[in-house]
């Protein structure tokens, strides 16, 4: 992936520590206290969802999740119209994200908007017990604006404890989003003159 320096290196901490755990318990050590779900901060289009993908990847490779499956969600896959249905709701997206990675994009929509409602709470509270519940074996990302974010985790006390590792996705330098550009246009057989890549640049 092009440019995302600070988000692959917070990856690849995240990766060495994993080792270093596994490589305690081999020794028969005691693993490393680590809380394995993430926050992820920035703006839309700054590849969040597609590092989110990655990481089910990884963590599959890594032995952490049984089947790296990655079910996405926000508000609406998440929050119904009834009291009581929001949490049966919450609880079947849960089910299919065992073994896998539950990323929920625009989190805070849950705590920010109350067009519907106390319902988004009941879907953070239910979210919170099943994290509690299979603390093996299932891994939540949450995704949104990094002031919104903290709105959401703070919503019920148990979340702030569980989401302990922030990435945050910097907007991309005016050279990055040239060469994705580029990259993106060469798989299309498109080539620019070097006069076009100045005007763009500009």
């Amino acid at each position: 992936m092009i440019g995302l320096g600070g988000v692959k290196k917070e990856v690849n901490n995240l990766i060495n520590k994993i080792h270093i755990s596994k490589l305690r318990t081999d020794q028969g050590m005691a693993p490393l206290p680590m809380e394995m779900h993430l926050v992820f901060t920035g703006n839309p289009g700054t590849g969040k969802t597609t590092v989110a993908r990655l990481i089910a990847k990884i963590y599959y490779s890594l032995g952490i999740l049984s089947k790296g499956q990655f079910v996405e969600v926000d508000r609406s896959g998440l929050v119904a119209g009834y009291m009581g249905q929001t949490a049966e709701k919450v609880q079947d997206v849960v089910k299919r994200s065992l073994g896998g990675v539950l990323f929920i994009d625009e989190a805070y929509s849950l705590v920010v908007d109350k067009s519907e409602g106390d319902f988004g709470k009941e879907a953070i509270d239910t979210l919170n017990k099943a994290i509690e519940d299979h603390r093996e074996d299932f891994i939540v990302i949450v995704a949104g604006y990094p002031k919104e974010m903290d709105q959401f985790l703070d919503a019920n006390p148990g979340m702030k404890s569980r989401f302990n590792t922030y990435i945050h996705f910097e907007d991309y330098e005016s050279s990055d989003l040239v060469k994705i550009l580029i990259y993106m246009s060469k798989k299309m057989e498109y080539f620019f003159e070097p006069e076009a890549i100045s005007y763009i640049i500009d």
